[in-house]
């Protein structure tokens, strides 16, 4: 009896739980991408010895994981910087 009752314990467990991938939540906010925005051009400006208004976000592309902006400064150079799922700097690439 103690073992039969054991089992049906465990089968009323219920289903584990399937954890969600952040790739697959909500979408981010305005006020994430133009925290974002700004970040970069601050990144971007200290790299390239400019002012943060001589710089030039000209896209943004969403990943699975992560996301990047590229752009450009007033003279021409090319910056991609790249962002985690969450919106979190990660890196500055010079292009």
């Amino acid at each position: 009896m103690t073992l039969a009752l054991l089992l049906t314990l465990a089968g009323c467990s219920g289903s584990p739980e399937v954890p969600v991938q952040k790739a697959q939540q909500g979408k981010l906010s305005p006020q994430s991408s133009l925290n974002m925005e700004q970040l970069c051009k601050d990144q971007a400006a200290r790299r390239y010895n400019s002012g943060a208004e001589n710089i030039s976000v000209t896209g943004f592309e969403r990943f699975q994981g992560s996301y990047e902006m590229r752009g450009n400064t007033a003279r021409k150079e090319g910056f991609v910087c790249s962002f985690d799922a969450d919106g979190q700097f990660l890196h500055l690439s010079m292009r």
